[in-house]
């Protein structure tokens, strides 16, 4: 069977880890959030991916190429072009990509699953898929309740009999919403939905095609089905995803590497004694990492690979990025470093680490081997 994730958007929410990193690149302890639906559209035999791309394209292409490595086959459709030399990136919209991919090589000839490339999810797909296929539905969305404050996040849709979508508002604002049943960004589409998408144009599935169905009363229908859903919109969402994770909030998600002691989990190769640390969990070390004696790290927290952490330096409940040196000097609490950025994800503010002349206290393990 077939797949599409969307990978295209800025992801300008979660600015600026995304200055770096497109969106489903974005690391949930150590693994890219778009690795995670790739393993689980295995798990339910869908073994053909497309991936549309724009922003930072390469990355997520280099990274996964032709999903060999991970038991799928995938392949891409950029959207955006070259000039001067330079690649721009001109995303289509979620609904014009997927008819750019349909364009070009007919290659949704079969019922086909869609999935936002930003968040985690143990959907049950197959049986999604089954429910779909007996409601003899031209689309399907996987829907969920959110709180009613948080209804302008999302997609709300209203059901009518049978579960038909007679309604779609796209992100209402509080107290206008017909409901708190939010899109999930998960749909399932038969290739007649093509019939219902322009060609060439920039095209979005919420704001443009969904209200089109219901307004044309077709076979549109919602899906709601206990799961698990960790959406990553924004810079807040990373910290509170992992920071569940790591407290062992989210039922089946295995962590990697291996637990040391009672909530420390670890890579290999690292340089810690941990008899002369103070670790206070639950606290994920990435490999080849080095965690010097007097050192404190307190969780939820997650230490990339590579890193150092000095003797007397306090690290609290922060998600560091690889190759990250943090010296004695260091006292961070609730901060996300990435990207040469020091990111407060509950304030929504962020410091240049080189411009604000952090060296003395944040900075490239890597510049530890120049000095040698």
């Amino acid at each position: 069977m077939k797949a599409m994730i969307l990978g295209a958007g800025k992801g300008t929410r979660v600015q600026p880890i995304t200055h770096e990193i497109p969106k489903p690149m974005i690391p949930l302890v150590r693994k890219p959030v778009m690795e995670y639906l790739i393993e689980l559209l295995k798990k339910h035999n869908i073994d053909e991916i497309v991936v549309n791309t724009s922003h930072l394209a390469p990355v997520i292409e280099r990274y996964f190429r032709d999903g060999d490595h991970f038991g799928v086959r995938m392949a891409y459709s950029y959207e955006g072009y070259v000039e001067n030399g330079v690649a721009v990136s001109a995303p289509m919209g979620s609904a014009g990509g997927m008819k750019k991919i349909q364009d070009f090589s007919g290659f949704f000839d079969e019922t086909f699953i869609v999935l936002c490339g930003d968040a985690w999810i143990d959907l049950d797909i197959t049986r999604a898929l089954a429910i779909h296929r007996q409601k003899k539905a031209i689309a399907s969305v996987i829907i969920r309740e959110v709180p009613l404050d948080e209804v302008y996040k999302y997609g709300i849709v209203e059901l009518g009999d049978d579960d038909r979508i007679v309604q779609f508002q796209e992100k209402p604002e509080i107290g206008t919403a017909l409901s708190n049943l939010a899109n999930t960004g998960i749909y399932i589409f038969e290739p007649e939905i093509f019939n219902y998408i322009p060609s060439g144009e920039v095209y979005d599935i919420g704001s443009q095609l969904f209200p089109k169905l219901a307004e044309a009363k077709l076979p549109f229908v919602g899906i709601h089905l206990p799961f698990q859903w960790l959406d990553i919109g924004n810079v807040q969402d990373v910290w509170n995803v992992t920071a569940k994770i790591l407290n062992g909030e989210v039922h089946g998600f295995k962590l990697p590497g291996v637990e040391r002691k009672p909530g420390v989990h670890v890579g290999i190769n690292l340089s810690v004694d941990f008899n002369q640390v103070n670790i206070t969990p639950p606290v994920y070390i990435g490999g080849s990492s080095k965690i010097e004696p007097g050192a404190t790290i307190i969780g939820p927290a997650v230490i990339g690979a590579s890193c150092v952490v000095e003797s007397g330096a306090v690290i609290n409940n922060c998600i560091i990025e690889d190759y990250t040196r943090l010296t004695s000097h260091v006292n961070l609490q609730g901060k996300i470093i990435f990207g040469n950025k020091c990111i407060d994800p509950i304030l929504g503010t962020q410091v240049d680490i080189a411009e604000a002349r952090l060296e003395f206290m944040i900075d490239d393990a890597r510049k530890l081997a120049d000095e040698v």
